[in-house]
């Protein structure tokens, strides 16, 4: 049977070809009636969707863009709107310039034969109210997560001077990763042609509100006079006090001052999702539920014990290392897998040799990150399930990498420690899930797989559990008793990334975490073909948030895989090739600053304790003597407590850096020395101070460009490997050598100590022989030289 056909409207309205966009000088043509200027055919129409007596809507695609547009053309408007018109034009015209995540583009606006016309990218995802219709209403954080997002919207709309005027479930979007998109800026144009008031930021800050209800309810709100001034009794029972009273402010109930904007409103709802003490008793029940089958489990409450017993410890008022070690002891397993951890590669720049015992583990990598390798142990060692093993390593590896991530984004000294832990633990729901309820954890996967649920991971986790990821990670959290401010940090926060960096403290750990877990995803499932892109993405979206450039975001992301391949070395832990896990393991080709020196041709020049060949029984000197193993030891190790005393109190940092280098020159018989520091301008390694032969010119000659491609000393600066060239000849090394060192130094034996701070290499110690073979250290001599290189840091950190 045909299908009848959509009626046309009253005034037949131009085709496509017709449409286009009039200068400045011209938009005022359709008052007087000049002629509109000749087609430029930008647009092609594909579908009518609407056709009313006040408009048209089509689908159509943008040539120019290769991408589908909607477009809405009102009927032609009466002369004395004029002036209306044109304030809508301005305001439209702005909103084509808005780019922002949760807005939908608005590509072009403008009044052709006297009807205006607007063209939107084409949203792909149900409306709010198409939502609502198939799966019912919204938990309250699920609801207060979407108006979160409309509030960013409006946000960035307000600031541009763009009002929406018809904010409601119609006009705000889902998309696929579950986030609101605010559409339809710019379709109040008939309104303001028929003459009424235009509509205030104020009047969509309130409807924002009324998004919320309808969202929580599942009805759309009556208005004040209707409702009795009061909220819905469905969401005085389901909702708790400090969301009741944000609606009640926000819809103008209690009396109170409204919102001072879309910024207040979302700031005041971020803070009410921030807390992780607050559930509702329907998500209680669920817990108390899912706590019951978890105990089932003979590994929880050892699981338990372990968690709460490091957590006491590492939190009490009276941390120190020997409750933090006598907990790690009782663990036997746990005790010998730290201590290979942290032997690894990873941490070999912290050593003094090998580190055999706990205690010494936690005096030399640091009290709080012993804390986090024994909590990550703990939950890897407890997890452990032979019918879901692949599934399992890849949870922990993604919580790990997540982790890496976040630390490397704060960097030493700026809660890097709690940023690790933070990130692993937004995590934690997912791991709960896999490991205790493996059926439903396949079945949220099969349902994210299929499509068959708007919205993302949550929602279908809410779906198959009762209890989003999210809800279940938090909760287990607060039976184990974890710190707050840890329970806030596996919140996500909501919205988009803000535009300044937050205060120092929880809510910039939440964003830090945020923005690690959504690296480590997108290093596990991206395709390989599109990783560089998702991950300037990435960079892009969090780089004010972070108050870091994107490159730098990319250079953590890299550190952190570096150590997750270690980690995974270290602690054997296999995964099928061909997998996402096995993706999250493959380090990614050298960048074009590197390709000239592979990994494997600068792997047999690194440094390691246990792989350096002895020290002779003599070391000619540079005095002309000889100096035996014995007296080399005594000599570097006098200098490091030289140094030590002279850190006690107030020192000169030159000072202290020349006594370092002096040590090392007198120990080791150089033949000459140069301290490099970088200049943050050039991203270059200057010499700023020498000692020995030559050392004047030697200063001058050394500037190691970062980002050089080809430029062996630049890789070494990348990987902060302690590096030793013992002959600088080979052909194979002497071609990556660079053109400034081979003009101005060119010494046939050379070490390279790079110092870091932040994750990054600022300084380098450079140190180089007359002959061949001529620098030999041992183990011994190898770990007191770090020793030295790290007070060098240690002073520059001390310094400010």
């Amino acid at each position: 049977m045909p299908q009848p056909a959509i009626p046309r409207p009253a005034l037949i309205l131009p085709t496509m070809t017709d449409f286009a966009p009039l200068s400045p000088a011209r938009r005022s043509a359709w008052v007087v009636g000049d002629r509109v200027p000749p087609p430029q055919g930008r647009f092609e129409l594909q579908q009518v969707l609407v056709a009313n007596g006040q408009f048209t809507q089509w689908r159509a695609l943008d040539r120019r863009g290769q991408r589908p547009v909607t477009i809405r053309q009102w009927a032609v408007a009466p002369p004395p709107a004029a002036a209306a018109l044109e304030r809508w034009l301005e305001a439209a015209e702005r909103a084509t310039h808005l780019n922002h995540a949760f807005i939908v583009p608005v590509l072009e606006a403008d009044v052709l034969a006297r009807q205006p016309y607007i063209v939107h990218e084409q949203m792909l995802g149900p409306t709010l109210a198409e939502h609502l219709a198939r799966q019912g209403r919204c938990t309250p954080h699920d609801a207060v997560a979407l108006v979160v997002d409309l509030l960013d919207a409006l946000e960035a709309a307000h600031g541009a001077g763009v009002v929406h005027g018809r904010v409601d479930l119609d006009h705000v979007a889902m998309d696929p990763q579950r986030h609101a998109r605010l559409l339809g800026l710019g379709w109040h144009a008939p309104a303001l042609a028929a003459g009424e008031a235009s509509a205030s930021a104020a009047d969509d800050v309130r409807s924002a509100a009324r998004v919320l209800v309808h969202l929580l309810t599942g009805s759309p709100w009556v208005g004040a006079a209707e409702a009795g001034r009061a909220l819905p009794a469905v969401l005085i029972d389901a909702l708790d006090e400090g969301l009741r009273t944000l609606l009640q402010r926000a819809l103008g109930l209690d009396g109170a001052a409204p919102f001072a904007g879309a910024t207040e409103l979302r700031d005041a709802l971020r803070a009410w999702a921030a807390p992780a003490s607050a559930p509702t008793a329907a998500s209680n029940a669920t817990l108390d539920f899912l706590l019951r089958r978890m105990r089932h489990k003979s590994d929880f409450p050892a699981l338990s014990d372990s968690v709460t017993r490091i957590q006491r410890v590492a939190h009490s008022e009276d941390d120190s290392i020997s409750d933090l070690t006598h907990e790690i002891l009782k663990d036997v397993a746990l005790t010998h897998k730290l201590l290979r951890l942290v032997n690894s590669v990873h941490y070999a720049h912290a050593g003094r040799g090998t580190i055999s015992t706990v205690s010494r583990a936690v005096s030399l990598v640091g009290f709080n990150a012993v804390r986090n390798m024994a909590m990550s142990l703990v939950l890897l060692d407890h997890m452990q399930d032979k019918a879901h093993a692949d599934q399992m390593r890849e949870e922990f590896l993604r919580s790990m990498m997540a982790g890496s991530v976040a630390a490397e984004l704060c960097g030493p000294g700026q809660g890097a420690e709690e940023a690790f832990i933070g990130a692993m633990f937004q995590n934690l729901g997912r791991m709960l899930c896999s490991f205790y309820f493996p059926e439903e954890a396949q079945e949220v996967r099969r349902i994210l797989a299929g499509g068959r649920l708007d919205g993302g991971e949550e929602a279908a986790a809410v779906q198959v559990l009762g209890l989003g990821f999210e809800d279940l990670g938090t909760g287990v959290a607060r039976v184990w008793g974890l710190p707050e401010s840890l329970q806030r940090c596996m919140r996500k926060p909501l919205g988009s990334p803000a535009q300044r960096p937050p205060e120092q403290g929880v809510e910039r750990l939440r964003w830090v975490a945020l923005a690690a877990n959504e690296v480590a995803d997108i290093l596990l499932h991206s395709d390989p073909a599109r990783l560089e892109e998702r991950m300037q993405g990435v960079g892009t979206r969090y780089s004010r948030t972070l108050a870091l450039s994107p490159a730098a975001i990319a250079e953590a992301a890299l550190r952190a895989r570096h150590k997750l391949v270690s980690l995974a070395e270290t602690l054997e832990l296999r995964v099928p090739p061909g997998t996402p896990a096995a993706r999250l393991l493959q380090l990614p080709p050298p960048a074009d600053g590197d390709a000239a020196v592979p990994e494997d041709a600068l792997a047999p020049h690194e440094l390691g304790i246990g792989e350096v060949q002895p020290l002779p029984a003599v070391l000619a000197s540079q005095a002309g003597g000889a100096v035996s193993v014995a007296q080399v030891n005594e000599l570097l190790s006098a200098g490091v407590q030289d140094v030590t005393n002279a850190m006690v109190d107030t020192f000169a940092l030159n000072d202290v850096l020349r006594m370092i280098l002096e040590t090392m020159f007198r120990a080791l018989g150089f033949r000459r020395m140069v301290f490099c520091l970088r200049d943050a301008r050039t991203e270059v390694l200057v010499g700023r101070f020498g000692l020995g032969e030559g050392s004047d010119a030697a200063v001058r000659a050394m500037r190691v460009p970062l980002k050089v491609p080809g430029d062996l000393f630049a890789a070494v600066c990348l990987r902060a490997a302690d590096t030793l060239i013992n002959d600088a000849t080979d052909p194979r090394i002497h071609a990556r050598l660079p053109e400034w060192y081979r003009t101005g130094l060119n010494a046939p034996s050379f070490l390279l100590l790079p110092l870091q701070l932040k994750g990054q290499t600022f300084a380098l110690i450079y140190a180089d022989q007359s002959v061949a073979g001529g620098i030999v250290v041992d183990d011994k001599a190898l770990g007191l030289l770090r020793t030295l290189r790290n007070q060098a840091v240690m002073a520059f950190r001390q310094a400010g």
